[in-house]
């Protein structure tokens, strides 16, 4: 039986949070754009979120979807939104900054981990897109992150299961490395014994369909990018439970 094993749900709204804690999740990260790769929720969400939950809140705090190279303003935006998490009751944030050059932004992560001083800091997937693995490791280290979101630069974490296993090793505890893309009950079980990791981030969703009875076939919100408005991705706390018992947890 393996023990010590942390569930992490990326939640994308106040249901997907409180599903999360129904299935035995031990945090959320309340992200908003998810297709984007996760924004910073509201003000709003946050709050109701802390309302309704007892289990820890991490805000990614992430002002626009593409790249990790942020401006000026990018940057002040982003210090008020940890204070608004703060705020609102959230136990840490979630964040990550680039060079241009694909190296750690280590002058801008200090600053976001000041303004988060007193709050659990988790530095994305940001990390992903990084130059060099091993180096970016050590920085965040050293900036005070405790701890780093990865795939392991891979497509998934499955795939990326070599880095995430030296990762893992390199850190030796003084980080912990929370793999994450991909992960489901199925995969969660092979990915904990190969790489050695004991926090693993997943969504464990499901659509959820709309209650509309009438639709409008001819309009998307979205313009020319086409989804589905009429189905909710939301977390199933009978997903987030398979994922635990296929670990064994009680």
């Amino acid at each position: 039986m393996m023990k010590e094993i942390k569930i992490e749900i990326c939640a994308n709204s106040v249901a997907s949070c409180v599903e999360a804690q129904k299935g035995g999740a031990k945090r959320v990260e309340l992200c908003a754009g998810i297709p984007e790769g996760g924004t910073t929720p509201s003000q709003g969400t946050i709050a109701v979120t802390r309302e309704l939950l007892e289990i820890p809140i991490h805000v990614i705090i992430r002002p626009r979807a593409g790249d990790f190279l942020y401006s000026p303003e990018e940057i002040r935006v982003m210090e008020r939104d940890i204070a608004v998490a703060k705020d609102c009751g959230a136990d840490g944030v979630v964040i990550g900054c680039l060079t241009a050059e694909g190296e750690i932004d280590q002058r801008v992560t200090e600053r976001l981990v000041k303004c988060a001083n007193g709050m659990s800091v988790t530095f994305h997937r940001a990390f992903d897109m990084c130059i060099d693995p091993m180096k970016a490791l050590e920085e965040i280290i050293n900036l005070g992150c405790n701890r780093i979101l990865t795939s392991g630069q891979m497509p998934t974490a499955e795939a990326g299961i070599p880095l995430l296993k030296e990762l893992v090793e390199k850190a030796a505890g003084r980080i912990i490395i929370l793999p994450g893309c991909g992960i489901n009950e199925k995969n969660i079980l092979k990915i904990a014994q190969e790489t050695g990791a004991n926090e693993f981030h997943l969504s464990a969703r499901e659509n959820i369909a709309s209650g509309m009875t009438y639709r409008n076939p001819k309009v998307s919100m979205g313009g020319t990018v086409q989804v589905d408005e009429y189905a909710e991705p939301r977390t199933s706390a009978e997903r987030v439970r398979q994922t635990l018992n296929s670990l064994n947890i009680q």
